[in-house]
C-alpha cells in the first residue's frame, strides 16, 4: 500500500479541543493548561469522542464530555490545491460497511482470508477498561460457537454490596431485607444451611450518569403526573371551602383554610425540590450447597407491580461458572452480572460505568454472523472484562482496580491485555503499576497492549502506561481515505491515510520513543444494551489499541495452531519490523512509532523466527562521566546540549522471560551484532558487537553541533549478522529539538506566510529567553473561504513535573487575527505546535496563511513561592526585568484555607478474597484511617494528602480512596488521588482514607498520615494582602506600593505585608495555612482596572501564611472566685450531688437493676423533694429504658417523672426573673442567670416529653391504660372537655420557641391530632430546614406518617427512597 502523506512537521495536541458538527456526532472542547492543573480525570479514557449509529444507517447527533474530543469529519474548510487522488475516491456498500469496523488497513482481512482458523480462536483477552456488556451485540459468542465472554469482573469494588448481615425465613418463607423491605424467597431454591445474606444497593450507584439522566428524566415525567393531580385535588378543596365559608371569624376555620392552603403550597414546593436519589434494590446471597447464589429484588424500578419479585428472580452465580446475566428492568435495559466473594459477605453488582470498554472489546473481538464486514479484528477470540473505571468516580480508573484487572488477567491465563486509559507522568517507566506489569509481561508471557494517547501533536505528549513503559506495545491512532469517507463522513476524503492529528507523539522525557505501532483509530463498534442502540462511532488511541490487540490475537491464534512459542517479545519483535511507514521523514517515527502494523507480514516474520530465542533487548543509557540520569534513548533538547558532541555509553541486556533454562537457553545465547547509524556525521558507533546472556557496553558519541534549527531524529539499530532478515534487533532513537535563540529585543519572534492544509502540523522550538515567564501571542489567518480549526499547543519538559503544556483550539470562520497569553519557563526549549485539524477544510482547495508572532515578558523575583510565617513582619520580594521594560504591578491574595488533621483511629488488616492475593502468592494489606472533621458553617472542602496525590501510574503506593460521612453514616463525598471538591453543610464528619499495598512496612510508617481539608474562602472572606515599600508599613500604614515600571538591568524591592489579625477568620486555627496566589505583572493588552486577580494574570505564584497561635482572651479565666458559701452547706451539695451521679451511674438492664434503680430515686426524692436537677436525672432515666410489652405503661411513667421536674420548679420565680435584665458584668449575677437557664431548660424538657407521652399514649388504645395522674384514666383525659396535651403545650409555649428544631415535634403533633396535616408538615418542613445539625431520622419518620396518613403516596414513596441515603445502616464498602 502507499505510503500516507504526513502533511506535518511536528505534533502536539491538548485534550479537548473544539465545538464541532459533524452527521456523526458533535464535539465539545475547553481550553486546559496541563502545566498548572491536571487534567479532569474524566479524559482519561483514551477516546477522542463518540456518536450514535443506527441500524438504518442514518447518521445522529451524540455528545460526550468526558473524553477529549476532536472532529470527525464534516463542514471545517480546508485548503490547498486541487488533488485528484480525493476527488476519485468512492465507497459503494461494502466498502462503506467494511469502513465502520476497519481491518484492511492492518491485513488483518487478507490474513484471515487466507488462514480463515486463525480468526482469534484460542487467544483470550483481558479488557481493561470501562466494563464490558455481554449482551451488546456480537459479543456472545465467537466464530467457531465457543462463549464469547469468559468473566466479567469489576475490579473498582464500585458495584461492592455489603451482605455481611444474615438472616433466616420464617415460616411463610418471608426475609426482612437489609433496606427493611418484606421478600418472600422461593420455595424451590436450595438452601442447605437456611442462611440468606442480605444487602442493598441504590441503583443509580450502578448506572452510568447518561443512563441515570434518561431514567430520572422518565421518573420526573411519571412523578409530575401525579404531583399535578394531587396539586388539583388539593386547589379543590381550597376553592370548595372558601364557597362555603365566605367570612372566617371563627380561629379554627382560620386554622383549617391554613391547612389547605398549606397542602397547596407544599406540593407546589416539592416539585421545585425534586431531587431523585433512585429507588434501591435488594440482593440475597446464599449458598445451595454447590456455589453461591445472587437473587435481586427490584419491585422499585418497575411500574407494575407483580414485577421485580425476589421469588420471581432467575438465580445467578459467578459469571465465570455459568456465564449467566440479568437484567435490571425493561426500562433501563441495563445488563449486569454477579460475583460473590469472602464466604458470601460481599457482593459484586458489574455494570459498566460507560459505552468505551464494550465499543473496545468490539473493536478487538465482535462476531456478527450475518454481517461479517463489522466484525471485529479478532471474532473467534474470548475475552475476559476487568473493570478498572471506577462508577462512584466517573469512569476514573484506581490503583485497586489496576492491581485486581492484573490479578485477574493472570488467574485466567489471558495471552493478551487491552487497556485504552491513561495520562501524563512525570516519570516514565516507573510505578507499582508499572512493577506488576513487568511481572505480568515477563513472568507469565502476557502480551500488554495500550493506547498511546490523545495529547497530540506536540512531542513527548504520550501518556502513561502505554506510551511510557517499555514493556507495553503503545498504539497509535491512524485514519485511512475509507475511514475519514465512510466512518467520518467527510465531504472529500484525504488522498492518503495519516496519523490523527491528536494522537500523542513521542519521544518520552527519557527518550524512548514512545509510539510503538499504529493502528486504525475509529469504528463503529457495538455499545451496551442501556445505550439503546446496538452500535456507536468513537475514535481515539482508545480504539487503535483494541485494533492492534485484535491483530495480534490472530497471530497468538496463529502461533497457537502452527506451534509455535507465543512470547510478548517475539510478537513485539514482529510487529515492529514489519510495519508499514506512515511518512517518509524519520521524525515521522515519533508520530506513528515503527509505523501501520501489517497482521499477514508479522505472520510470515514469526515464522520464519519460531526457532529465535525469545529476548527482549533492555537499554540502559548514561551520559558518559554521569550515573543518572538512565535513559532508555537519546534527548537532546535545551540549548546547552548543541554546544559540542557528546559521548554515551550504552548498556544492552537480553532479557528472557522468568524460567529460562540456564543451560538451554542463557549459556548458548550470543549474537554477533551489526551497529547501523541513521546519520554517522551525527551519531557514530562501533560497527560490531558481541553479545552475550550479561550484556555489553559501548560508547557512541553524538555530535549535534551542525544540525539546523528544528526536529531531527536518528537511530542506531542492531542486526544480527547472520539473520539480517530479523531487522533491527534494538533500536537506540536519539531526538534532536534545536531550538532559535531569541536576540532580539524586546524579544520577538515572527512565522510568516507559513502555508496550512488539512493535517498539516508546523513544529517551532524556540529558547526561551532567561527572564522570560509569559508570552503573548498572535495568529493571523488569510487566504482561505470555509471555516479552519487549528490546534494550537506550547510544550516545555522540566525534571520531575509533567509536561508543562498549553493548548487551545480555534476556529476561524473568516481570515481574523486572534491573541493568546500562557505562562512558559525561562531557559527552557519550548515547543510551538500548530496544526490544521485533519479534517478541516477538506473539499476546499484554498491553503490557509499563516503568521504568528510571538512576543516574550517576564519578571524574575527572588523566591517562586512566598511564605508568610505568621509574624508581623513582612517579607521582602526582589524584581527584575532582563528582556525590556515591565510594568511591577503586584497582586496578591489569600482565597483558601488548609487545616491540617491527623487520624484518630488506624486499622491495619490483611485483605481475604482471591481478587487481592497477588500472582506472587503476596496478600495485599489495607490501612483505614479516620479522621475526625468539625466544620463551624457549610462549606466546600477538598481533601488533600501531599505524598499521594495526583499520580496514578507514578507512584510506588497502589492505590488510595476516601470517603466522608456524617454521624448518620451518609456519604456527602469520595474520591482518590484526584481529591474533588464537595459541599457539606455544617457539623461533624469522619474521614475515612483507605489505602493498599503489599508491603506491611509501608502502611505501618501511614498509621499518622497527615491530611488537609482545603476549602474556598467565601468571596466575603478573601484577604486582599497590602504592598509597602518600607519594612514598617504594615504596622505604621505608610508607605503603599502600588507599581512602577522595571527597566532591565534594574532591581527593585518591596515588601508584602501579612494579612491583619482581625481579617483571620474564626475557623483558622493554629498551624492552619491560608493560601493564594500573587502575582507580578500584567498583560500589556487588559484594559485599565483589570488584573486585580493574580490567578486571571498570565503568571501567578502560590503564596501562604502559616496562622500563628490565637491571641490570649483577656477575659478568659480572670480568676476563679473563692465561694463565700459554709463549708458544711458545700459538703452537703457535694454529697447530694454524689448520690444524683450515683443513681445516673445505675443500668436498668434487669428487673433487678430497675427495682435498685427505683429505691434509690424514691430515697432521693424523699430526701431532695424540690431538687429540679434530682428530677430531671429521673427522667431521663426513665426515658432511657423502653418497655415494649406495656408501652402505655412506660409513657405513664414518663408523665409522672416530667410532672415531678414541674412539680419541684417554682415557675413564677423563674417567670419573674427572665422578665427582669441581668447585669452581664455581675458575676455573681451571671452564675444566677446560668442556673436560672438550666433549669428553664430541665422545664421546657419535663414539658415536651410529656407532650410526645401523651400523644403515644392517644395513639394507642386508650381504654387498656389507667390514669395519668390523679388516678383518671387515660380516655376521660384525652376528651374534649380535659384536653391534657393542649394544655401541657401552651404551658411549654410559655418558655421556649416551641417551632424550634428540638421541640418542633411537638408541635408538628399537635397539628396531626388536630387534623391539620398540611400544616404540620409545614411546621415539620421549617423545623428540619432549621435544624443546624446532622438530620434527624425521627423528623423524616414521622413526616412519612404524615404524607401516608393524608395520602400523598409519591410523595412518601419518594421520602423512603431517601431514607436509605441520609440515614443508612451501616458505611459503604470501599
Amino acid at each position: 500500500m502507499q505510503n500516507p502523506v504526513i502533511l506535518f512537521r511536528l505534533p502536539h495536541l491538548p485534550s479537548s479541543r473544539l465545538l464541532h458538527h459533524s452527521s456523526f456526532l458533535t464535539l465539545i472542547i475547553t481550553h486546559t493548561n496541563l502545566g498548572k492543573a491536571r487534567r479532569p480525570r474524566a479524559r482519561r479514557l483514551r477516546t477522542r469522542e463518540w456518536s450514535g449509529y443506527s441500524s438504518s444507517r442514518s447518521c445522529s447527533g451524540g455528545r460526550v464530555r468526558e473524553m477529549p474530543c476532536s472532529a470527525i469529519g464534516g463542514a471545517g474548510g480546508g485548503g490547498g490545491d486541487s488533488n485528484g487522488a480525493l476527488s476519485n475516491f468512492k465507497l459503494n456498500e461494502s466498502t462503506f460497511l467494511a469502513s465502520l469496523m476497519p481491518k484492511k488497513e492492518i491485513g488483518a482481512d487478507r490474513f484471515i482470508d487466507a488462514h480463515p482458523n486463525y480468526d482469534g480462536r484460542g487467544a483470550l483477552i483481558a479488557i481493561f477498561d470501562s466494563g464490558v456488556d455481554p449482551a451488546a451485540s456480537g459479543l456472545q459468542v465467537t466464530s467457531d460457537g465457543k462463549p464469547k465472554v469468559l468473566d466479567v469482573l469489576d475490579c473498582t469494588g464500585s458495584g461492592d454490596v455489603d451482605t455481611s448481615k444474615v438472616v433466616k425465613a420464617d415460616d411463610d418463607g418471608c426475609i426482612r431485607g437489609a433496606s427493611g423491605a418484606s421478600l418472600f424467597v422461593n420455595s424451590s431454591w436450595k438452601n442447605p444451611s437456611g442462611e440468606w445474606h442480605v444487602g442493598y444497593k441504590l441503583v443509580y450507584e450502578l448506572f452510568t450518569n447518561t443512563l441515570t439522566s434518561r431514567l430520572k428524566k422518565e421518573k420526573r415525567k411519571k412523578w409530575d403526573e401525579q404531583n399535578q393531580e394531587e396539586i388539583a385535588k388539593a386547589v379543590k378543596h381550597l376553592q370548595e371551602f372558601d364557597q362555603k365559608h365566605s367570612r372566617l371569624d371563627d380561629v379554627n376555620l382560620k386554622r383549617a383554610r391554613e391547612d389547605l392552603q398549606n397542602r397547596v403550597d407544599y406540593l407546589q414546593k416539592q416539585a421545585d425540590s425534586y431531587d431523585d436519589k433512585g429507588p434501591v434494590i435488594d440482593a440475597v446471597v446464599w449458598h445451595d450447597g454447590e456455589v453461591w447464589r445472587v437473587a435481586l429484588d427490584t419491585q422499585t424500578l418497575e411500574d407494575d407491580p407483580d414485577c421485580g419479585k425476589l421469588a420471581n428472580f432467575v438465580p445467578l452465580t459467578n459469571y465465570r461458572i455459568e456465564r449467566k446475566y440479568g437484567v435490571f428492568s425493561k426500562l433501563d435495559a441495563c445488563t449486569f452480572v454477579a460475583n460473590v466473594y469472602d464466604e458470601g459477605n460481599i457482593l459484586s453488582i458489574v455494570t459498566d460505568c460507560h459505552p468505551h470498554g464494550t465499543h473496545v472489546a468490539g473493536i478487538a473481538t465482535a462476531f456478527h454472523p450475518k454481517e461479517p464486514l463489522l466484525n471485529g479484528v479478532a471474532p473467534g477470540a474470548q475475552i475476559i472484562s476487568c473493570k478498572i473505571g471506577d462508577s462512584r468516580l466517573g469512569l476514573m480508573e484506581t490503583g485497586t482496580g489496576l492491581t485486581r484487572a492484573l490479578i485477574a488477567a493472570v488467574e485466567h491465563k489471558c495471552d493478551l491485555i487491552n487497556m485504552s486509559y491513561g495520562e501524563a507522568t512525570l516519570l516514565p517507566d516507573y510505578g507499582r503499576f508499572v512493577d506488576l506489569v513487568n511481572e505480568a509481561v515477563n513472568k507469565h508471557h502476557l502480551i500488554f497492549v495500550s493506547s498511546a494517547g490523545n495529547n497530540g501533536p506536540a512531542l513527548s505528549t504520550v501518556g502513561a502506561p502505554g506510551g511510557t513503559t517499555s514493556s507495553i506495545i503503545g498504539v497509535g491512532a491512524y485514519v485511512s481515505p475509507a475511514m475519514a469517507a465512510g466512518a467520518h463522513c467527510v465531504v472529500e476524503a484525504p488522498g492518503e491515510g495519516l496519523e490523527y492529528t491528536w494522537s500523542s507523539r513521542g519521544p518520552t522525557s527519557d527518550g524512548a520513543l514512545g509510539v510503538c505501532i499504529s493502528a486504525p483509530g475509529a469504528a463503529v463498534a457495538p455499545v451496551p444494551t442501556w445505550t439503546l442502540q446496538r452500535r456507536m462511532l468513537m475514535n481515539g488511541t482508545s480504539m487503535s489499541s483494541p485494533s492492534a490487540c485484535g491483530g495480534i490475537a490472530l497471530l497468538v491464534s496463529a502461533m497457537k495452531a502452527e506451534g509455535i512459542p507465543v512470547s510478548p517479545y517475539s510478537v513485539r519483535k514482529a510487529l515492529e519490523n514489519t510495519s508499514v511507514p506512515i511518512g517518509s521523514l524519520p521524525e515521522d517515527k515519533l508520530s506513528t512509532g515503527q509505523g501501520l502494523m501489517q497482521v499477514d507480514k508479522a505472520h510470515e516474520y514469526l515464522r520464519q523466527s519460531r526457532d529465535v530465542p525469545s529476548v527482549w533487548y533492555q537499554i540502559k543509557i548514561n551520559q558518559s562521566g554521569k550515573t543518572t540520569p538512565t535513559s532508555r534513548g537519546i534527548y537532546l533538547r535545551e540549548a546547552s546540549a548543541f554546544q559540542q558532541s557528546t559521548e554515551w555509553t550504552v548498556q544492552v541486556e537480553p532479557k528472557f522471560h522468568e524460567g529460562a533454562s540456564n543451560l538451554e537457553d542463557l549459556v548458548p545465547f550470543e549474537e554477533c551484532i551489526e551497529l547501523h547509524s541513521s546519520e554517522k556525521a551525527v551519531l557514530r558507533a562501533p560497527d560490531f558487537l558481541l553479545l552475550t546472556h550479561n550484556g555489553r557496553s559501548f560508547n557512541i558519541v553524538v555530535d549535534p553541533t551542525n544540525v539546523s534549527e528544528g526536529l531531527h531524529y536518528f537511530e542506531l539499530y542492531g542486526v544480527d549478522c547472520k539473520a539480517p532478515w530479523r531487522g533491527p534487533l534494538f533500536r537506540i532513537p536519539v531526538t534532536i529539538t534545536k531550538p532559535i535563540a531569541v536576540i532580539s529585543r524586546p524579544p520577538l519572534l515572527s512565522f510568516s506566510r507559513m502555508s496550512f492544509l488539512p493535517g498539516h502540523i508546523e513544529r517551532r522550538f524556540i529558547e526561551v529567553p532567561l527572564g522570560a515567564t509569559w508570552v503573548e501571542a498572535t495568529m493571523r489567518t488569510s487566504g482561505f473561504d470555509t471555516s479552519r480549526r487549528f490546534f494550537i499547543d506550547s510544550v516545555q519538559l522540566c525534571p520531575l513535573q509533567r509536561p508543562l503544556k498549553w493548548e487551545s483550539v480555534v476556529t476561524f470562520s473568516s481570515p481574523a487575527a486572534k491573541s493568546f497569553s500562557f505562562p512558559v519557563v525561562g531557559g527552557q526549549t519550548m515547543e510551538l505546535a500548530i496544526a490544521q485539524f485533519w479534517s478541516s477544510g477538506i473539499g476546499s482547495h484554498e491553503t490557509t496563511i499563516v503568521d504568528f508572532e510571538i512576543v516574550f515578558h517576564g519578571i524574575s523575583i527572588n523566591k517562586d513561592e512566598v511564605v508568610l510565617d505568621g509574624s508581623e513582619g513582612p517579607a521582602r520580594i526582589e524584581a527584575e526585568a532582563l528582556l525590556a521594560s515591565e510594568t511591577l504591578a503586584p497582586v496578591a491574595i489569600l482565597n483558601k484555607i488548609r487545616i491540617p488533621y491527623r487520624p484518630v483511629e488506624s486499622k491495619l488488616c490483611s485483605l481475604s478474597t482471591d481478587r487481592d492475593k497477588l500472582p506472587s502468592e503476596k496478600r495485599i494489606m489495607a490501612l483505614t484511617l479516620t479522621y475526625k472533621i468539625k466544620l463551624e458553617d457549610g462549606a466546600e472542602v477538598k481533601p488533600q494528602v501531599p505524598l499521594l496525590n495526583n499520580r496514578v501510574y507514578d507512584t510506588k503506593f497502589e492505590s488510595q480512596f476516601y470517603m466522608i460521612s456524617d454521624a448518620n453514616k451518609r456519604i456527602y463525598a469520595m474520591g482518590d488521588i484526584y481529591p474533588s471538591k464537595s459541599r457539606l453543610p455544617k457539623g461533624d464528619y469522619n474521614l475515612r482514607l483507605y489505602l493498599r499495598h503489599d508491603n506491611v512496612q509501608y502502611l505501618e510508617k501511614l498509621k499518622q498520615l497527615v491530611l488537609f481539608i482545603e476549602r474556598n474562602l467565601e468571596e466575603k472572606d478573601v484577604i486582599r494582602l497590602s504592598f509597602f515599600s518600607q519594612p514598617d508599613g504594615p504596622l505604621m500604614g505608610n508607605g503603599s506600593f502600588k507599581s512602577s515600571v522595571l527597566v532591565p538591568g534594574k532591581k527593585e524591592a518591596f515588601y508584602l505585608g501579612p494579612p491583619s489579625k482581625d481579617k483571620l477568620l474564626k475557623f483558622s486555627s493554629q498551624g492552619s495555612v491560608l493560601l493564594g496566589a500573587i502575582s507580578y505583572g500584567k498583560l500589556s493588552y487588559v484594559d485599565k482596572g483589570e488584573g486585580k486577580n493574580p490567578l486571571k494574570n498570565p503568571v501567578s505564584y502560590q503564596i501562604s501564611y502559616i496562622v500563628p497561635p490565637n491571641k490570649m482572651d483577656e477575659d478568659k479565666e480572670k480568676g476563679s472566685s473563692t465561694s463565700t458559701k459554709p463549708v458544711s452547706e458545700r459538703l452537703k451539695e457535694e454529697v447530694r450531688d454524689a448520690k444524683i451521679k450515683v443513681l445516673a451511674s445505675l443500668k436498668q438492664d434487669t428487673e433487678e437493676d430497675c427495682l435498685e434503680w427505683k429505691k434509690l430515686s424514691s430515697s432521693l426524692k424523699s430526701e431532695y423533694p424540690k431538687y429540679t436537677p434530682l428530677f430531671a436525672k429521673i427522667l431521663e432515666a426513665v426515658l432511657s429504658r423502653s418497655n415494649d410489652k406495656d408501652k402505655v405503661c412506660h409513657e405513664k411513667e414518663v408523665i409522672d417523672a416530667a410532672n415531678e421536674v414541674v412539680d419541684s420548679v417554682d415557675r413564677d420565680e423563674l417567670a419573674k426573673f427572665f422578665a427582669l435584665r441581668s447585669d452581664p458584668d455581675d458575676e455573681e449575677a451571671e452564675k444566677i442567670k446560668k442556673k436560672m437557664e438550666t433549669t428553664r431548660d430541665q422545664l421546657a424538657e419535663a414539658l415536651y416529653q410529656k407532650g410526645l407521652a401523651l400523644a403515644e399514649i392517644e395513639s394507642l388504645q386508650p381504654a387498656k391504660a389507667e390514669g395519668a395522674e390523679g388516678g383518671e384514666k387515660i380516655e376521660d383525659l384525652l376528651k374534649p372537655g380535659s384536653d391534657l396535651f393542649e394544655s401541657n403545650f401552651k404551658e411549654l409555649q410559655k418558655w421556649v420557641e416551641v417551632k424550634s428544631s428540638k421541640y418542633g415535634t411537638l408541635s408538628v403533633l399537635r397539628e396531626k391530632r388536630s387534623g391539620r396535616l398540611g400544616t404540620a408538615l409545614k411546621v415539620l418542613n421549617d423545623v428540619i430546614q432549621d435544624d443546624g445539625e446532622p438530620p434527624k431520622k425521627k423528623f423524616y419518620d414521622l413526616k412519612i406518617s404524615l404524607l401516608d396518613e393524608i395520602g400523598w403516596q409519591h410523595l412518601a414513596a419518594h421520602e423512603r427512597q431517601w431514607m436509605h441515603v441520609r440515614f443508612p445502616p451501616s458505611l459503604p464498602l470501599f
